[in-house]
């Protein structure tokens, strides 16, 4: 069985990329590796007494995410896909890259976000950082 990696942002264009991913995975008999990185820095705010940290924000946001993780992975679960999540914080390219090797997968799955003829904004940064760094094949699936 083929490892997909499927980074999610939970962005307005998750739901079409969930979509495209499962209809890949169903036509590579793969699973799917979803995967969130969160900002290293949630919970961290600029007031009057400089940089201050709100744990209690963090674990809030944390466990959101963890909550919407879960319910994509009941999702595709339910359309006869094997999946799996994992959250964590972080540099998102470094994170998704260290994920794919450790899961030997055979791809990762990204969105472009179709807004534009420049590149870097209909393909989006970080589709492009991982299309340029990455040992192993990523689908760039359109999203607009």
């Amino acid at each position: 069985m083929i490892n997909i990696i499927l980074p999610v942002d939970f962005g307005d264009s998750t739901d079409q990329l969930i979509k495209g991913a499962i209809k890949f995975a169903n036509e590579t008999k793969g699973k799917l590796c979803l995967i969130h990185v969160a900002p290293a820095d949630i919970g961290f705010a600029i007031g009057d007494m400089g940089f201050q940290y709100f744990p209690e924000v963090e674990q809030n946001e944390i466990k959101e995410e963890l909550l919407r993780l879960n319910s994509i992975e009941q999702r595709i679960l339910a359309e006869g896909i094997d999946c799996e999540h994992l959250l964590k914080q972080g540099i998102a390219g470094d994170i998704i890259l260290d994920y794919a090797k450790e899961q030997n997968a055979g791809y990762i799955v990204m969105g472009s976000h179709g807004r534009s003829g420049i590149y870097d904004v209909f393909v989006g940064s970080l589709t492009k950082e991982l299309t340029r760094r990455s040992p192993i094949p990523v689908l760039v699936i359109p999203v607009h």
